[in-house]
């Protein structure tokens, strides 16, 4: 994940107090970090009562066998939490599906998890509100895959646009945070500054941008991908939001996925209109890193099954049934998962030789293996030109971005 908004804030305070701030861990007296686990993406169902397009379960609204019962997601979240593993978003199919949801969520907030749940949101009524509110989850994030006339064709569901926006109104007026989630393809291009309008309008704190990834019904429908040129409009759009947000204090984050060739479009944007704290961004980017598959973010699916990450779900690292979450994560025995802990890793083609590798990680490696067997093959989701991935000076860099600005 791409936290644009944080370093929208950092590049704001720079303009403020004419100095980039340091890194916190870098402050006098600061303690280096405890080592902490993946965050834990958990498809706790893969019932679902809808059959959305780009789907990376493929979920139906029928039961599943031999998902995991209570007691054995009890044990899994004992062994995660040992592991410090300091997140879990509880995940589908539709989570709000599985009987016991709610028992599942407080014990994870009783041990101490951060708990976000990730649903469709149009099972949400008053009385599921109340019941998400008394839970305490941290976070909602809810899908939203345009407005009305978009949104329902996507879900495969009339109406399903305005049960998810009510959702949305009902946690927010019981204090929830909520973020919208929005996974852009060519179908759905045309709603996205709208969505951006009614988040604002809503008083939505979060706004996930999701670029389509090569899994489940999204690898189905790959070739209807958003254009570069597109993507690079929607990010320039996403990047002004979280600009005139952090100068203005606004409580609004924005944050990306599935693409970390992101960071590097941010610094050419910020080439363009800040030049002067290009290098501190620059600096500050390598150090976050790009692409976490494997690292920081992982995935258990509703069989117990471990995977890199959600979209990764062909590829089985071990199951929780037979061995902890925890000696499956450390164990690089694993091919895939020896080169997605490397660095650099061990990637090729244009990735390779990409200037700015150290900051995007080899972007997403799912699209790779799916197009073209190669784990490590490079990044067809790359939306950044051969010019673009080359670490030119900064009025290079600037007047690239402007020509698309």
């Amino acid at each position: 994940m791409f936290r644009i908004s944080q370093y929208m804030r950092e590049l704001a305070a720079a303009q403020l107090k004419g100095a980039y701030p340091a890194p916190a861990s870098c402050s006098a007296g600061a303690q280096p970090p405890k080592p902490m686990g993946p965050v834990v993406i958990w498809n706790l169902i893969r019932r679902c009562n809808l059959t959305c397009k780009h789907c990376y379960a493929l979920s139906a609204d029928h039961d599943y066998p031999n998902e995991l019962n209570t007691e054995r997601v009890y044990t899994v979240m004992q062994d995660l939490k040992a592991f410090h593993v300091p997140v879990l978003i509880l995940s589908g199919g539709e989570p709000l599906m599985r009987k016991d949801i709610f028992e599942i969520a407080q014990r994870a907030k009783d041990m101490g998890f951060y708990v976000g749940l990730s649903t469709n949101g149009t099972m949400i009524d008053e009385t599921m509100a109340d019941r998400i509110t008394a839970t305490g989850f941290n976070y909602v994030g809810i899908s939203l895959d345009g407005l009305r006339v978009t949104h329902d064709k996507f879900r495969r569901l009339e109406g399903a646009f305005d049960r998810s926006l009510a959702a949305v109104r009902l946690l927010e007026g019981r204090g929830v945070k909520v973020g919208l989630r929005f996974t852009m393809t060519a179908l759905n291009a045309h709603d996205f500054p709208a969505l951006l309008d009614l988040m604002r309008h809503e008083h939505v704190q979060k706004f996930y941008f999701s670029h389509l990834n090569y899994a489940g019904r999204g690898n189905i429908h790959r070739e209807k991908d958003a254009q570069d040129a597109a993507t690079k409009q929607a990010m320039n759009l996403l990047f002004a939001r979280a600009w005139e947000a952090a100068i203005n204090g606004w409580d609004e984050e924005y944050v990306t996925g599935n693409n970390d060739a992101d960071a590097v479009w941010l610094l050419h944007w910020v080439a363009q209109r800040m030049p002067k704290w290009h290098d501190d961004l620059y600096d500050r980017l390598v150090q976050w890193g790009g692409n976490s598959s494997g690292v920081n973010i992982a995935n258990i699916d509703n069989l117990g099954h471990v995977h890199p990450d959600t979209m990764w779900w062909h590829y089985d690292l071990g199951s929780v049934k037979k061995r902890p979450f925890s000696e499956i994560w450390q164990d690089t025995r694993d091919p895939v998962m020896a080169g997605l802990k490397s660095k650099p890793r061990p990637v090729k083609g244009r990735c390779g030789s990409c200037d700015y590798r150290e900051i995007c990680g080899g972007n997403t490696r799912v699209r790779a293996q799916q197009l073209t067997g190669d784990v490590w093959a490079e990044d067809p989701g790359c939306y950044l030109t051969d010019f673009e991935i080359q670490r030119t000076s900064v009025a290079a860099a600037s007047c690239a971005a402007a020509s698309i600005a």
